[in-house]
């Protein structure tokens, strides 16, 4: 299986971008039964995890992005999606999609970079 992130790039403070990760090989039943999470990596630091949804829907995040950010899936077309608003610098960084359980490698990332 293969995660290819899309959807990055340049915007200023308060903007939005919206992610869009795709699971290929991946067959429809077993994407279906996945938690997938969104992370984010700034450089020199750990990859930190943004937000999580389960296989039933349900969402977490961490508190930096609360009340700001959106996950969703649609489990149909193999993705799961990241809309961010309200953009601040200290959000810049190559983010990740990733089945939260482990198993399947780590897709190549988007480039979110985030001016002041």
């Amino acid at each position: 299986v293969q995660l290819q992130a899309s959807g990055g790039g340049l915007v200023q403070a308060g903007g939005s971008l919206r992610l869009s990760c795709r699971a290929t090989g991946s067959i429809f039943s077993v994407f279906r039964g996945k938690d997938m999470g969104w992370y984010r990596q700034a450089p020199g630091q750990q990859r930190e995890l943004v937000a999580v949804i389960s296989s039933g829907g349900t969402t977490n995040y961490a508190d930096s992005v609360k009340g700001r950010f959106t996950i969703s899936r649609d489990n149909g077309k193999k993705t799961v999606s990241l809309q961010m608003n309200s953009l601040k610098p200290e959000d810049t960084g190559t983010y990740y999609c990733k089945d939260f359980q482990g198993g399947w490698d780590w897709g190549q990332g988007t480039q979110v970079t985030v001016s002041s």
